[in-house]
């Protein structure tokens, strides 16, 4: 693992605690940086909300280096607004915001959900959505120094998301065509949906722009499922990516004792 920078996913991990105190937990476990979901229920917040936000992060020391963009209620199934007719003026509402709030924290990395096919959406129709809200976020991120990132998830958990390998990830990202849209490689989701990990590393970790991690099966911490962790670990460091890899997993066990798999 030497050279690998951690984060911990605050919207996924320290879920014992209210949503501001999970920053302060981080730094007791170690962590100097963090990520979250977007963690309001709508994609315009008060500034009151998005002050306290702010303070929790800065007084517990923490940088927050990822973000996601409003992806609308994931509660209840839904998975971005970015391809979606109905959602682009939502997700475009709140681009302007989460960049703001990015800039303002120091944040580089701001995560835009592709969104669930919808029955009376052709492919086509929700494929030229998305291009045209990609670049409408990436042109406002650019602003603020940020990358905006294409993730994609397993079908098992998400049956209505269209992106689900790194292959069809990587066909958006050619089609968006600009330097500041990049890939999310979740290597949770590409191994549940059969994706060789280790040599997706090694081919193209150049365009990984964020990594995220869970073991599989399970979701839960490195060691409680069958993903080669050591081996994963080791061939990342021995690339060049110099991002931070974000673990998004659902501790087995209270989530302060879930980061034993660090020491070994």
């Amino acid at each position: 693992m030497s050279g690998l920078r951690f984060d911990v996913n605050l919207s996924i991990l320290f879920t014992e605690l209210p949503p501001l105190e999970r920053f302060e937990a981080a730094a007791k476990a170690g962590f100097d940086a963090v990520e979250l979901w977007w963690p309001f229920d709508g994609p315009q917040p008060s500034e009151l909300e998005l002050d306290r936000l702010r303070t929790a992060i800065n007084d517990a020391g923490v940088r927050l280096v990822g973000l996601n963009f409003d992806a609308g209620n994931m509660a209840e199934g839904d998975r971005g607004l970015v391809s979606s007719p109905g959602g682009s003026a939502r997700f475009r509402a709140n681009v302007e915001v989460a960049a703001g709030l990015a800039e303002s924290l120091g944040c580089r990395r701001l995560n835009a959900l592709y969104g669930n096919a919808e029955p009376d959406v052709s492919v086509e129709v929700h494929r030229a959505i998305a291009v045209e809200n990609l670049l409408y976020a990436a042109e406002v991120a650019d602003q603020a120094g940020a990358m905006v990132l294409v993730e994609a998830l397993n079908s098992y958990e998400s049956p209505h998301y269209p992106i689900v390998s790194s292959e069809e990830a990587f066909r958006l990202l050619d089609q968006v065509g600009v330097a500041n849209v990049g890939f999310l490689a979740d290597l949770y989701h590409l191994h549940r949906m059969g994706e060789d990990v280790l040599d997706l590393i090694g081919r193209q970790w150049e365009r990984f722009g964020h990594v995220q991690i869970a073991d599989d099966p399970g979701r839960g911490q490195p060691g409680t499922g069958a993903m080669p962790y050591d081996r994963i670990f080791a061939r990342l460091a021995a690339t060049g990516y110099d991002g931070h890899v974000g673990l998004e997993y659902r501790p087995v066990g209270p989530s302060a004792d879930s980061f034993a798999w660090r020491n070994g």
